[in-house]
């Protein structure tokens, strides 16, 4: 999930907390593993080597690493190596951004396995040895945990795949590791820190490490831009996907709810989880989630596909920061030479109204399949019940709530069931104002094929002591009505990132594939990061 700009304003326009305004987390220093990155118990940076040898391997998509393992130039083993060297140089040593938060034990072996397939039998599939990230919230049956960042989950190993992961193993895609996240997909507390788990202690942004990388698929968006992987799977249930992806200036899909499935994942909401891949460039990304969802999007992939289209310009969801809006109208201007029709403003006022009931609507749903999710769980996990995990983090306060405490739990808890009244009600106010009254009014009145907005704003400084400082964002609309969102790089603040996001009704994933396609080629505006001690300001 993601918090607000204003955790007190409850401003639905501003979606992008990685998961509602309910802050991403940041944590315990005390609570890291000892390979942990430079945080200090007060929050400070240590003082680390931050410049990096070029790497072999930058900023390479998919297509390119397929053709040097097809060459010959490159195994699937030589290409583990490579970027597990990468890791030790990056995330574990150096900067230390710190986005995965388990490696894969088996990783060499399993390259091993693919290039010996490969020689006998050819590619598996389109992701044959491409390393690949999965976030710690869903389930692979293998030697990692699965845990949500909690140490509650510690030790939890899973009895088979998620689905999405056994479509990433048909594909022959190599898990390289778990990505790091902000604790429970930050829905634990109402003033947590993005980024942050009690598990894998805090991820940074590659681009500033004093900088928020957002939540909750920190480690994901983090791990991708900084050539730790070639694509990651993250998840999303309001801004979890999209507000890290353009906090730490790589691509992220938030595809419409149902087509990856959820089956397997940690869950806050069957109304608006949703798992979806982050990477470079929009063909990665596009293909992975071709992998998840079973489907091509490769036909997607047309340089002119803003040719025509018709895109509204939610204007209303502009104006947090001055520079923001800068580098948007200049988005807008590449969108428009590149043959779109905008209509501006095109607006989508409904999204104020919309955060008291899908906090509802999400505590509700969060204490239903948590409970469920944990009861499966195998009797060597010392928290079985959201009830029962309460109390584990009342015991470890400590090392699970040293900056922040778990009030979203207590207030799901004290949710009864989804038969209430009060659950249905404000799920259908949800459905009502995000789709018929929110997205699809908006689309039909100006007859859009689709609707820009800005993603959010440049990435905050990390705060342990107040926690998230989001300043704007547009992921709650799509959220909540289940829709599908795109976020692309538009350009820079300070040397900070800045996403524009394309959005859509139901079943829109390829139009909006093709669309930011388009932007993208006409644009090329992805730089990758150079882990700076802080931002320049005066840039």
């Amino acid at each position: 999930m993601k918090p607000d700009h204003d955790k007190r304003s409850r401003d639905a326009t501003v979606g992008r907390r990685a998961f509602l305004r309910f802050g991403g987390a940041l944590g315990a220093a005390m609570a890291l593993p000892a390979a942990m990155p430079a945080v200090d118990r007060q929050g400070g940076l240590h003082d680390r080597r931050t410049a990096q040898e070029p790497f072999e391997l930058d900023e390479l998509t998919v297509a390119q690493l397929r053709a040097v393992m097809e060459s010959g130039e490159h195994t699937a083993r030589s290409l583990a190596e490579l970027y597990l060297r990468r890791v030790d140089e990056v995330d574990s040593g150096g900067p230390a951004v710190h986005a995965i938060i388990e490696r894969n034990p088996d990783a060499l072996a399993d390259a091993d396995a693919l290039d010996a397939e490969r020689r006998t039998r050819g590619p598996r599939g389109v992701l044959h040895s491409i390393p690949v990230l999965v976030k710690d919230n869903i389930d692979t049956a293998d030697k990692m945990r699965t845990s949500a960042g909690s140490l509650a989950l510690a030790e939890s190993v899973a009895a088979q795949d998620a689905p999405l992961v056994r479509r990433l193993r048909a594909a022959g895609a190599l898990i390289l590791g778990k990505a790091n996240l902000s604790e429970w997909a930050n829905f634990r507390s109402t003033h947590s820190v993005s980024g942050w788990s009690g598990r894998g202690g805090l991820t940074r942004n590659p681009y500033a490490l004093d900088r928020n990388p957002c939540g909750s698929s920190s480690g994901s968006a983090a791990g991708v831009s900084a050539n730790l992987a070639a694509v990651a799977v993250g998840t999303e249930t309001d801004g979890s996907i999209v507000c890290p992806a353009s906090a730490c200036g790589v691509v992220g899909i938030k595809p419409t709810v149902g087509l990856v499935s959820g089956a397997g994942i940690i869950p806050i909401s069957k109304s608006q989880d949703t798992a979806g891949p982050m990477a470079r460039t929009v063909a990665d990304a596009a293909l992975l989630l071709g992998v998840l969802a079973n489907k091509d999007f490769s036909s997607a992939l047309d340089p002119a596909g803003l040719e025509g289209a018709r895109i509204g310009v939610a204007r209303n969801l502009f104006g947090f920061n001055d520079r923001v809006d800068r580098v948007l109208e200049e988005a807008l201007r590449a969108i428009r030479e590149a043959g779109a029709r905008l209509v501006d403003p095109a607006n989508l006022p409904t999204g104020k109204q919309l955060e008291d009931a899908e906090l509802d609507v999400l505590l509700y749903e969060f204490k239903d399949g948590l409970d469920k999710y944990l009861a499966g769980l195998g009797p060597e996990t010392p928290a079985r019940s959201l009830a029962a995990l309460i109390d584990f983090n009342e015991q470890h306060r400590d090392r699970e709530m040293p900056y922040f405490g778990q009030e979203l739990f207590l207030q799901a808890q004290a949710k009864g069931p989804l038969t209430d009244q009060a659950y249905r009600q404000a799920l259908a106010t949800c459905r009502r104002l995000s789709r018929a009254e929110g997205i699809d009014a908006t689309l039909r009145r100006h007859r859009l094929a689709a609707i820009v907005t800005p993603t959010g704003g440049p990435a905050w400084v990390t705060d342990l002591l107040n926690g998230d400082h989001f300043t704007g964002g547009s992921s709650t609309l799509p959220a909540v009505a289940g829709y599908p969102a795109i976020t692309i790089p538009a350009g820079f603040v300070s040397g900070l990132p800045i996403g524009i996001t394309f959005m859509g009704p139901a079943r829109s994933d390829w139009r909006l594939i093709k669309l930011a396609y388009a932007f993208e080629q006409a644009t090329r505006l992805r730089r990758k990061p150079s882990f700076l001690p802080t931002a320049d300001l005066s840039s």
